[in-house]
Formats: C-alpha cells, structure tokens, sequence
C-alpha cells in the first residue's frame, strides 16, 4: 500500500509545489512508483511536470466531485518518472461544491483506495491555505511534509498548521503524523535563517529533516521548462538537495518498517 504524503503549509511562497514536484521526480528516479496528485486550483504542480493545465479533459476536480475515478483522471507520466493527476481552476468549483457533500473530507481517501496499491508513494501537493482542499489531503495522507522558509512570520504560520493536523488526527485520521519539516530557500550567510533553523530543531527535534534546500537558480529556472530539477539540470545544488530529501524519506521508512 503506498504512502502518501501531504505537501502542505498555508503561507504562500515558501517552496510547497516546488517540494511535491521535485520529491516526486526523485522519488520515482530510485525507481519507486510515484503519483503526484495536484490539489491546487493554480495547477503550478501539474504545469511544472508537463502536463498543460489548459487541455487536460479531466482533473482532480472531478475525482472530488465523483464524475470519475482516480484512475481515468492519472496522466502517466513515463518520461518524468512519476505520473500525475492534474489539476486547473476547475477546483474552486469543487472547493464550493464540497462544502455541502456528503463525506466531503473523505472523497480523496474514497478514490485513492481503487490505486493505491499500484504506487509506493503518493505526493499530494495543497494548495497555500487551510480549506477544504487540504482536509481532503490531510485526511487521505500518512503523513505532512511541511516546507517552510527560515524567517520570522513563517514560526507563526506552523502553528496553525500543526493544529489542524493535530485535529485531523484526532477526529478522522488517526494515522496522520508530521513526516517531516523542510527548510527550503535556505542561505547560511543569514543569520536569521540560522536562528530560525536553530528554534525549530529545538522546538520539532529529529521532525526537522537534515536535509536542507538552497536557494539555487536551476531550481527557480525547472517550472517555466515543465521539468523538475533532475530533468532540467541534474548535477545543480538543487537537484542534488531533492535527491537527498528522497533519501533521507525512504531511510526513515525502512527504519519505521523495521
């Protein structure tokens, strides 16, 4: 059964989709099956792994909505290694329609059952805000793969954000753990982004990955080309920073499965 994570943090800007795309590029190059499913009405996840979110027929929005399964909306994704299903505008039609659905937080979980078999990892990118969207993400995830810049405002964003998953937890979802938090456009000649990095590794401990991304140009340059950073230019500090995440990810789940 694959696990599926959520990529997620309500503050805008601070790497999410740049972390869905990019983990799931180097998830899938160690030969592991991979969905990237794209929860954001902005589809940036769907445009940064070559799928033109103007043409696509069928999206996310209508797996929530229940007009098709996961597997007829899937794009596969054989030249990027991961398949995806993608996503446009049509979402905020979704966001408002769920509202007064029936199991409306469960209509991710209910369609992902029908696959997820078929994938070792889900990556659920959410979109930059705490709505119904993410609680379908969260409610369907194992885990939360929290990406945050190092400055001041975004220690007070996490919290709001660790309560929601504390309450999802407790209410429908059990299994939901921070997987982990990943310091992303990181510069060590900052000194606040080094106190920062300190406070959090006091406050989140081993949650904190060691694996740190940089701010690094190839990185920023992969979405306009439709390519993660491993495709686009495999031997930059930021294609090596994600190769390094999925390492450390698939370390913590052969230690947790042991």
């Amino acid at each position: 059964m694959g696990k599926v994570l959520a990529v997620a943090n309500q503050k805008g800007g601070v790497g999410k989709t740049t972390t869905a795309v990019n983990l799931a590029a180097s998830l899938g190059a160690t030969r592991r099956r991979v969905l990237l499913i794209d929860l954001d009405p902005q589809g940036n996840a769907t445009m940064g792994s070559g799928v033109d979110k103007y043409r696509i027929s069928s999206s996310s929005c209508d797996v929530l909505l229940k007009r098709k399964s996961a597997g007829d909306v899937i794009t596969r994704g054989e030249g990027m290694g991961y398949d995806v299903m993608p996503a446009n505008a049509d979402l905020t039609v979704a966001e408002v329609n769920l509202m007064t659905a029936l199991r409306r937080e469960y209509r991710l979980q209910d369609a992902l059952a029908e696959i997820q078999s078929e994938y070792d990892f889900i990556i659920i990118d959410c979109p930059p805000s705490l709505n119904m969207l993410t609680v379908n993400a969260l409610v369907a995830s194992h885990g939360v793969v929290i990406p945050m810049q190092c400055e001041y405002f975004a220690l007070e964003g996490l919290s709001a954000l660790v309560q929601t998953i504390n309450s999802i937890r407790e209410s429908v979802n059990d299994q939901l753990q921070i997987h982990g938090l990943l310091r992303t456009m990181y510069d060590p000649r900052n000194n606040l982004s080094t106190e920062v990095s300190e406070q959090l590794s006091a406050h989140f401990g081993d949650q904190v990955y060691q694996t740190v991304i940089p701010r690094n140009v190839r990185l920023a340059e992969a979405p306009s080309h439709g390519l993660p950073v491993i495709m686009y230019d495999k031997q930059s500090r930021g294609a090596m920073a994600y190769l390094a995440l999925a390492g450390e990810i698939l370390r913590r789940e052969s230690a947790h499965a042991a």
